[in-house]
């Protein structure tokens, strides 16, 4: 009976465990297992956009003058832009002082079809902000325009009349109040679909992992150091003298979306754990998380754009390309573009890189020289990714003067 009391991260780190154990021991069993990954995952996106287009426009008429608005969309804005591009210049750094390319033999090159066609340009990404058909936009999943049309929407509720006003404020906040309850019920089998889920992806690559050990190494090593150096010093940073809390503390709350996050590599997926965590266990308002999660979810991707950075320069330096200060810039502004248009879906980054790299004239089959590693860098990026947006909201509702309970 103890057992079923543990705490849910808990759980969910014993179900990672087992999975891993599962998948390479086991991995003709995986078929028998996978199908609650699939069916977790189901569960989550089918209630990602109701609960996006809800809770945004319930966080946006709650505000009430678009003053109101205005500054908590330029908080919110200068947060995500600044972390992100704080991570490209730590993977910057990182990957030239260590040159991981230079010099380097890479025996395996896997070609990558169809990328370019999925990524378009950067002018593609900013076009996705204005959804011709919003319905048609809800159908696909493009996050970046429910959220534009639910900003706008909702402030527009503000200005008509005040019967109309109150019925649809009141309608969209009972179909947030029904979507949490939702979410709530769906996280509770958690540990059964990560277990699905992981030990799904450890038996399909567990043939890649002395590939994976031997010569991606120092490439893969790059981009965990910088992702650990942004996660564990310069966001904590942010969130203590920024945001005057305790970094340590929101951290432990954010156990159960961070290990969720790791685990489908789907920063849109754990958008409802990361709100339920950041509502209930560090006291940020409905108000703020409405507002932040979602935005973060899709446009704030440090992990990815760091990512991005030390993976074009680390193909540049395979390929004995040498990369000007101009041109390295360009790489850290392509990043930041290009990570905010990712979805938050598995190996959007990899995706994505493709517009870094045509911006830079490098070619794109570089992408299979780092195809091997690129899932387990996924999951740890799209971590990063979630515990930005949960710092950033912590850091925007201290700003607005809300105590929470990681304040100090």
């Amino acid at each position: 009976m103890k057992i079923l009391k543990l705490k849910l991260h808990w759980q969910i780190l014993i179900a990672l465990i087992l999975a891993i154990a599962f998948g390479y021991f086991v991995p003709n069993g995986v078929v028998y297992v996978e199908w609650m990954g699939d069916i977790f995952l189901r569960a989550l996106k089918m209630v990602i956009i109701p609960l996006i287009l809800s809770s945004i426009i319930s966080g946006v008429t709650s505000m009430g003058e678009g003053s109101n608005l205005g500054r908590l969309s330029l908080k919110t804005l200068l947060y995500y832009l600044s972390t992100s591009t704080i991570a490209i210049l730590i993977g910057l750094t990182v990957v030239n002082i260590v040159k991981p390319g230079v010099g380097i033999e890479l025996g395996f090159t896997q070609s990558v079809e169809g990328l370019a066609e999925k990524a378009g340009s950067v002018k593609d990404i900013l076009y996705r902000l204005v959804p011709d058909n919003i319905v048609d936009a809800m159908a696909q999943g493009t996050i970046l325009s429910v959220i534009f049309f639910a900003i706008v929407f909702g402030y527009f509720i503000t200005q008509v009349e005040s019967k109309y006003k109150k019925s649809l404020t009141t309608f969209f906040d009972a179909i947030f109040a029904v979507m949490m309850k939702v979410t709530l019920f769906i996280i509770k089998f958690t540990p059964l679909g990560i277990f699905g889920i992981v030990a799904k992806e450890v038996a399909r690559n567990a043939d890649q992992l002395a590939g994976i050990a031997g010569s991606l190494a120092i490439y893969s090593l790059c981009v965990v150091g910088g992702l650990l150096i942004h996660a564990f010093i310069f966001l904590p940073l942010i969130v203590r003298f920024v945001g005057k809390a305790k970094a340590w503390k929101h951290f432990k709350n954010m156990a159960t979306p961070l290990l969720t996050a790791f685990s489908t590599s789907s920063s849109s997926a754990t958008l409802p754990l990361t709100m339920e965590a950041l509502e209930s266990k560090s006291g940020v308002s409905n108000k703020i998380t409405s507002f932040t999660l979602p935005l973060g979810a899709t446009i704030n991707m440090d992990g990815t754009a760091l990512y991005e950075c030390v993976a074009a320069m680390f193909i540049a330096q395979a390929y004995g390309v040498e990369l000007s200060f101009a041109q390295q810039a360009l790489v850290v502004v392509t990043a930041l573009l290009a990570s905010i248009g990712a979805a938050g879906i598995p190996m959007a980054g990899l995706v994505m890189i493709t517009v870094v790299l045509t911006a830079v004239g490098l070619p794109l089959e570089g992408i299979g020289l780092i195809l091997a590693v690129d899932r387990i860098l996924d999951m740890l990026r799209t971590a990063v990714n979630v515990w930005s947006d949960s710092c950033g909201a912590v850091t925007v509702a201290r700003s607005e003067g809300e105590e929470t309970l990681v304040g100090i």
